[in-house]
């Protein structure tokens, strides 16, 4: 603790910089002394320690070229874990979902009449721009815009007072089931699905397997929070969606398959060598898809593709609309935060590095999604938007690059 005489007799710049270092570790103390015991830190949470002091060195050049937009160490804020997390806290940030699920639309409803909640509307605007928000220029960005816009609707409309956690898949990837996110009690983001004998998997067509096979799930969750949500879109299997464009009110339960295959494509080793093998944006976007797939891997999917078939069937086996699994967020949390690792290895090249646009998009399910020609028109990254329409106001994409002063430092956040 510095004494008043001390603090009277230093140069206020030096006494500023000694405030927002000791804020800054105040914080990252915090954060890592909170995490879960029943999880020791893997080699990315050790690379992902090691890297702070770069990322805190990074924060103080933007500081000093005057580029953080008012992100300091100060007001920084930390996205954490599900399972680091207390329990009340899990059940608050629950709460807020489940708020949000009951608030009115604001979604047009001449174009979604099927949209009720403002829950809803994320999954809306997902659905039915699924190919810009995949294409190869807006994956990263887009949706760490989408993500934070639904963390502010969290907040501001459902009086969450934290942030939106991620998803460690390989905390829970050798035993999904009965981990704390999905093990069906009051502070899980609900259980499994019932088992469902025509339910055989996700078809992976030029993988090796060519299939995520069943977990043993794939029907209604009976366990746990969100059992009656009811998204939208027409799968096989369920009942055919009153409109022809998916967009009508089809009421139905939520459907999952939690599955130890698919999780098990996106453990540790996986991560670590996604950051840890590639210099540039193109291997590191092309390993997080899959593609091409790893030989020898039992489990080739990319970690894309296995986060969103930890929980597939309905709507999370659905690309375009896997907003409509509450998971999905915590899903694209992670990938958030494995694109800020391998950013904060060297910043300076990486923060606005932009994959090369290859003339056409790819969802990370194992599909590939055509662009139509307005699309491939705005593909040049410095002329780029995103545009969320009735979500929030449209923001260049090179904006959404940055964690710490992006978005006209509307983004002022880390992963811990």
């Amino acid at each position: 603790m510095r004494s008043t005489l001390t603090a009277f007799l230093l140069p206020a710049s030096l006494l500023s910089e000694g405030v927002k270092a000791e804020a800054w570790q105040t914080k990252i103390q915090a954060a890592i002394s909170s995490r879960n015991p029943a999880y020791p830190p893997d080699s990315v949470d050790k690379l992902a320690d090691a890297t702070l002091p770069k990322v805190e060195a990074w924060l103080k050049k933007k500081e000093a070229d005057g580029t953080n937009f008012n992100c300091t160490a100060e007001n920084v804020v930390v996205r954490r874990e599900w399972s680091d997390l207390p329990i009340p806290e899990r059940e608050e940030y629950i709460r807020a979902v489940t708020c949000h699920m009951t608030l009115p639309s604001r979604a047009p409803k001449s174009r979604f009449p099927g949209a009720i909640s403002r829950f809803d509307d994320f999954v809306a605007y997902h659905m039915t721009h699924a190919a810009e928000l995949h294409d190869t220029i807006h994956l990263f960005p887009a949706h760490k815009q989408f993500l934070w816009v639904y963390e502010q609707a969290l907040r501001n409309e459902c009086g969450y007072k934290g942030y939106q956690p991620y998803m460690n898949y390989d905390r829970y990837a050798e035993d999904p089931i009965h981990s704390p996110m999905f093990n069906g009690n009051s502070s899980s983001m609900g259980g499994n699905g019932e088992f469902d004998p025509q339910y055989t998997g996700v078809p992976q067509a030029g993988r090796n397997p060519n299939i995520i096979e069943s977990g043993g799930g794939g029907g209604c969750i009976t366990s746990g929070p969100f059992s009656d949500t009811s998204p939208v879109r027409h799968l096989p299997g369920i009942p055919p969606n009153p409109k022809p464009d998916g967009t009508g009110y089809n009421p139905r339960c939520l459907r999952r398959d939690i599955n130890r295959n698919a999780a098990l494509g996106a453990t540790a080793a996986h991560a670590f060598s996604l950051i840890t093998s590639n210099d540039n944006i193109n291997g590191f976007y092309n390993q997080i898809l899959g593609t091409p797939p790893a030989k020898n891997d039992p489990y080739p999917w990319g970690i894309h593709t296995s986060g969103h078939y930890i929980h597939a069937v309905d709507p999370g086996g659905d690309p375009a609309t896997s907003p409509g699994d509450p998971v999905f967020y915590f899903h694209h949390g992670a990938v958030d935060r494995l694109w800020w690792v391998w950013q904060m290895q060297d910043p300076d090249r990486r923060i606005n590095a932009v994959p090369d646009f290859s003339g056409g998009g790819h969802t990370g399910h194992g599909r590939r999604l055509l662009l139509t020609k307005r699309q491939r028109g705005t593909m040049d990254p410095t002329k780029a938007v995103i545009d969320l329409e009735w979500l929030a106001p449209s923001i260049p994409l090179m904006e959404a690059h940055e964690s710490l002063g992006g978005n006209k430092g509307a983004f002022c956040y880390i992963y811990i």
